[in-house]
């Protein structure tokens, strides 16, 4: 049985963020908001909660194609190759905001994502998410919760995600109402960007 925990995204609160980086810490698996849809996260260092998530998205973790949420850019280094200025000044424009970027990923990389060359990086725009990154010390696992072919109600309504997905995690956070647009993609991971997907950022900052 899952616990909603209310969260306002103006201050949250950082007591009830503590509460949610405990069960992060635990190997626990949570639903939160971010500036684009809902999204499953854990931490991305602890696999066999990762391992909770593809079995909840009936993918095998080998085939994963998990984002990562940081809080700002400082960590990059920690998971990502060394990338270009323009690269960097693309990032700098861009986030925090709605958007996923595919990036030349290190080779060490925490267990889930053996054998990546690239990774998905997201700062979104939602001071939740952040303070939970910031708090936990290592990134949040990101995969929307909604159906790709059909968004509908559930997916925006942290108390009808509640009702729906309470069996499947440990928490979910009211943030309030989510967007049912999913992030822009856009892959940095070579010479010339590419948008392997269009979402809620324009393509202004490119």
């Amino acid at each position: 049985m899952a616990k909603l925990i209310k969260i306002y995204p103006e201050n949250p609160n950082e007591r009830e963020i503590l509460k949610v980086v405990e069960v992060l810490r635990d190997g626990g698996v949570i639903i939160y908001p971010s500036d684009t849809v809902y999204a499953l996260g854990c931490d991305i260092t602890n696999t066999k909660a990762m391992e909770r998530i593809a079995k909840i998205k009936g993918i095998k973790l080998e085939k994963n194609t998990f984002s990562f949420v940081c809080n700002d850019l400082s960590h990059l280094s920690d998971y990502v190759k060394p990338i270009d200025t323009s690269t960097f000044k693309i990032l700098k424009r861009a986030l925090p905001g709605p958007y996923t970027f595919i990036l030349p990923a290190i080779n060490n990389l925490p267990k889930g994502f053996k054998k990546r060359k690239t990774v998905g990086i997201r700062v979104p725009d939602n001071n939740i998410v952040r303070e939970l990154v910031k708090f936990l010390g290592s990134p949040i696992v990101s995969t929307s919760i909604y159906d790709e072919d059909e968004v509908i109600e559930y997916t925006t309504d942290p108390e009808l995600i509640y009702e729906k997905w309470d069996d499947l995690v440990d928490i979910v956070i009211d943030g309030g109402y989510g967007d049912n647009v999913a992030s822009t993609v856009i892959d940095l991971s070579d010479a010339e960007p590419v948008v392997l997907r269009e979402g809620k950022g324009s393509l202004d900052v490119l």
